[in-house]
């Protein structure tokens, strides 16, 4: 099989101290024969694209149940722009009202999977968008 293995940095950033789901998604993810590389609790932004810069990956998924979405989506997807680093493509989970994912999908975030989203569509989801991203 000539194809890589799908790479996702799955990361919590900002002040928020509860990563079960961030832990239920990145096992899901290395189930579905991906590899991921889970950056932990209290990350900023800037160690987010670091890591996913540095590890090469296709995708980055983040968890927020801080209320600071809006803001952390942003500096991370301006992080991605300044470092020529945009075809690294970013979704989100946590608690994320619906009336924000209009503004999360104008900045460039691919997707929000909100509380109880089946874990096979974030896998089908990922696994669509790399096959996009790597047929171009």
């Amino acid at each position: 099989m000539g194809t890589s293995r799908i790479r996702v940095v799955v990361g919590k950033p900002g002040l928020d101290g509860h990563d079960r789901g961030a832990k239920v998604v990145a096992r899901a993810l290395r189930d579905a024969g991906m590899e991921v590389i889970y950056t932990g609790l209290h990350q900023t932004p800037e160690q987010i694209v670091q890591t996913a810069i540095q590890e090469d990956v296709d995708a980055i998924g983040l968890s927020i149940l801080s209320g600071a979405h809006n803001a952390l989506f942003k500096r991370v997807m301006e992080l991605l722009k300044q470092e020529d680093a945009e075809d690294i493509f970013v979704f989100g989970g946590g608690v994320i009202p619906n009336q924000d994912i209009p503004y999360l999908k104008s900045i460039g975030v691919a997707e929000i999977f909100g509380p109880g989203t089946p874990l096979d569509k974030i896998i089908e989801f990922i696994k669509k968008e790399v096959a996009k991203k790597r047929n171009t």
